[in-house]
């Protein structure tokens, strides 16, 4: 069932497999529906909270930490006022990763989601598994010879990224895409907490057999189509700022065994969450306002960045 939040955060680095002209293409996305500024007679129409927000302090300095989905449609755009607020009243935009930097992302890509030359897929699956990922390229209507030097878990995802496209979700209206033509609106620096080798790295520490489960859960959510379904459920929470709901998630996947569940858990949320923490630290501790943008399931539950922050010492104010 949870299998697709894994997807939803790593949306961003998928879409770099199939198209290289990504980032020139959202820029231009961006522009043209996302940076609308709301004004007193357009508040009213715009959804009253989207995601998560919170606002740390220490010693005169703040850090607000907005939760986001990675993917969007221009029915998102303007954000929230108290969102779009905030980021104007910062120093700085930071992000998981400056996805800017498609020749880095690409070589990322290389890196950890590209078998070396002389090996293919079909060399890393069991017959069974090869036959149902075929069926599933063939229904996304993507050749087997596209993704035949990808790893499973690079295949899986773009096969996420490209269904939630379809589902009218695309990657392209996602909302780091967004703050990031806000930022070079307002010539703010752009910083980030980590880098997409190191993110990536992380999918490809899976094991042969791992990525192999991972893609089969995937798989059988595609064919029926609970991934999408689930997918959309939490992509509505998000619009509608319902923390309850983002809560029973999380709580929901700490009680799975897949190995998709655990991946995300221990892997994408509880080895990232301390180290994301140290940085928002450092943050507030050199500059006045930062705005942090990061996926929304990292601002959750006991261990997400805004409790560890509290457990630190520092004041965790909840803005919604």
């Amino acid at each position: 069932m949870h299998r697709h939040f894994v997807l939803v955060l790593s949306l961003l680095f998928s879409c770099l497999l199939s198209q290289a002209h990504a980032d020139t293409r959202a820029e231009a996305n961006a522009k043209n529906t996302a940076l609308k500024t709301p004004t007193a007679n357009s508040q009213k129409s715009i959804a009253p909270q989207r995601g998560v927000l919170y606002r740390v302090s220490h010693k005169g300095n703040t850090s607000d930490l907005f939760g986001t989905v990675h993917v969007g449609q221009a029915a998102f755009y303007p954000l929230e006022p108290q969102v779009t607020r905030a980021l104007s009243a910062a120093d700085k935009l930071v992000l998981e990763v400056d996805i800017r930097e498609t020749a880095m992302l690409q070589q990322s890509v290389m890196r950890h989601g590209i078998y070396p030359e002389g090996q293919i897929i079909t060399q890393h699956l069991s017959n069974a598994s090869l036959e149902k990922l075929k069926q599933a390229l063939q229904v996304a209507g993507i050749p087997f010879d596209n993704v035949a030097r990808m790893k499973p878990w690079m295949v899986t995802n773009l096969l996420i990224v490209q269904a939630m496209a379809r589902a009218g979700y695309p990657t392209e209206q996602g909302i780091e895409l967004y703050l990031l033509a806000v930022a070079k609106k307002e010539n703010k620096l752009v910083q980030q907490l980590e880098t997409a080798d190191y993110q990536l790295s992380l999918f490809n520490g899976l094991s042969d057999a791992q990525q192999e489960e991972y893609l089969l859960e995937n798989l059988a959510q595609l064919a029926d189509g609970s991934a999408i379904k689930k997918g959309l459920a939490l992509i509505t929470a998000w619009q509608h700022a319902d923390n309850k709901a983002l809560h029973a998630e999380l709580l929901e996947l700490q009680s799975e065994q897949s190995t998709s569940a655990k991946f995300l858990q221990r892997v994408l949320l509880d080895e990232r969450n301390p180290n994301m923490a140290n940085k928002i630290e450092a943050l507030l501790k050199t500059d006045k306002k930062s705005f942090v943008a990061v996926g929304a399931l990292h601002l959750i539950g006991d261990k997400g960045v805004p409790e560890l922050l509290r457990q630190r010492g520092y004041k965790v104010q909840k803005i919604y």
